[in-house]
Parts: C-alpha cells; sequence; structure tokens
C-alpha cells in the first residue's frame, strides 16, 4: 500500500484516546479490520494533554471541513463515535476508513483516501471546528 510510507503525523488529546482505547477493547470490534486500522493510527499518534491540543487539530466530535485535491469538491462532516454516525446528518464514524484517516490530522495536512467504489481522494483538512454540544451526547 503506497501511503503506509507517507503518513501525515497526527495528534490526540488524552481523553479522546482514552475513549477510543476503551471503544476498541469491545469483543465485538476487536476482529473487524476497521477497528485494527484505527488502533493502529492510535499507536502513532502523538497524545496531548486535552487542554494542550491546537485547535487546527481533528478531534472527536469536530465538525471538519476538507476538499478532495483531486476533484475540488468539498466536504463537511462532523467525527463522531460508531453510536452517534449518521449519513443523512453528516456524523461520520470513526471506525468508517475516513474517519480514521482525518482523525488527529491539522489543518492543512493531506491524506490519500480511497472512496467506497475504489475511487481515489486526496483530502485536504481545510478547517475545524469543535462542536461543545455533540461532545456531551444530548440525543441517542
Amino acid at each position: 500500500m503506497e501511503n503506509q510510507h507517507s503518513l501525515p503525523p497526527i495528534t490526540l488529546g488524552s481523553r479522546d484516546l482514552a475513549r477510543l482505547e476503551q471503544m476498541l477493547e469491545a469483543p465485538s470490534l476487536r476482529q473487524l479490520p476497521a477497528a485494527q486500522a484505527l488502533g493502529a493510527e492510535l499507536e502513532r499518534a502523538r497524545v496531548l494533554p486535552d487542554d494542550q491540543v491546537p485547535a487546527d487539530v481533528v478531534t472527536m466530535n469536530a465538525t471538519v471541513t476538507c476538499v478532495d485535491e483531486v476533484s475540488g469538491e468539498q466536504h463537511q462532516f462532523i467525527l463522531v463515535f460508531p453510536q452517534d454516525a449518521d449519513v443523512a446528518t453528516a456524523r461520520v464514524s470513526v471506525l468508517a476508513p475516513v474517519g480514521s484517516a482525518l482523525l488527529g490530522l491539522s489543518v492543512g495536512q493531506v491524506i490519500d483516501w480511497q472512496a467506497p467504489g475504489g475511487r481515489a481522494l486526496k483530502l485536504r483538512v481545510t478547517s475545524v471546528a469543535a462542536t461543545p454540544a455533540s461532545a456531551g451526547n444530548l440525543h441517542r
């Protein structure tokens, strides 16, 4: 796989890391390729105290805007835990390939990603906005 050696550095807050690691311990997830891929991402992350994570880093429950440098298409979604995922409201699971690929990236970083159907995308993060309300899981 071409992008293994060119993975961009990622940053995570300690709270996100703890919650994600706890989620990945679930027996129902342990053997899923998506969970294993996320686990590999967590292993390579630089972990900071939550109050030291820069505002331009993609964290859980953040609203992420990115542009596909191949097509010019802009995408915006909220990165969420699997139980909160909802395509209709642009809530993308961290276990979705694009979710785990974008977790921990900062504005300006690029990730190569294959869309469903095999189309190659080159996604550049253009903005990150915190969404404090969604962090409280106001709805289930």
